[in-house]
């Protein structure tokens, strides 16, 4: 059975996100709207959905790690800090953002807080996302066989 590792980040991440999106269990705060996602950001993310991807992004993180903590995922979500006529840097995303994230995916099963405070996927969570990785990858070969019939259909003209 074909598992997260499996299958392409995007392809993954894509697919959860309108899994979170249609279930509707994921609870997303007022706030969404109008948050920068980092101090080194200029606007708020353009797509409305964004706080979705975040969600399966960082769901995708800590399954395949064992242990993070929101620490590391504001590091992992970090980008560069454009300073003017300095050099850029690299500046860490709102810890507050992967916080909140991090609390939505455990009010639905998705994740379990650790001893050592950092969060790792339950076994609900794991069971959910390898059902999805399956269904992508299901997808992606009843694409390539459609492709493959087309593909005969004109060599026969």
């Amino acid at each position: 059975m074909p598992g997260v590792r499996d299958i392409s980040a995007d392809a993954f991440i894509t697919a959860y996100a309108s899994h979170l999106k249609r279930s509707g269990k994921l609870e997303v705060p007022t706030w969404v709207d109008i948050v920068k996602t980092g101090s080194y950001k200029e606007l708020a993310p353009y797509d409305p959905d964004w706080y979705y991807v975040r969600a399966a992004a960082v769901a995708r993180h800590i399954y395949m790690r064992k242990d993070v903590g929101v620490g590391a995922l504001a590091k992992f979500h970090g980008g560069r800090n454009r300073r003017g006529n300095r050099p850029s840097h690299h500046k860490d995303a709102s810890a507050s953002v992967q916080r909140k994230v991090c609390q939505s995916l455990e009010k639905i099963g998705v994740l379990e807080q650790t001893e050592n405070g950092g969060r790792r996927i339950s076994q609900d969570g794991q069971r959910d996302l390898d059902r999805i990785a399956t269904a992508v990858v299901e997808a992606q070969k009843e694409e390539e066989d459609e492709d493959e019939e087309e593909g005969g259909e004109e060599d026969e003209e």
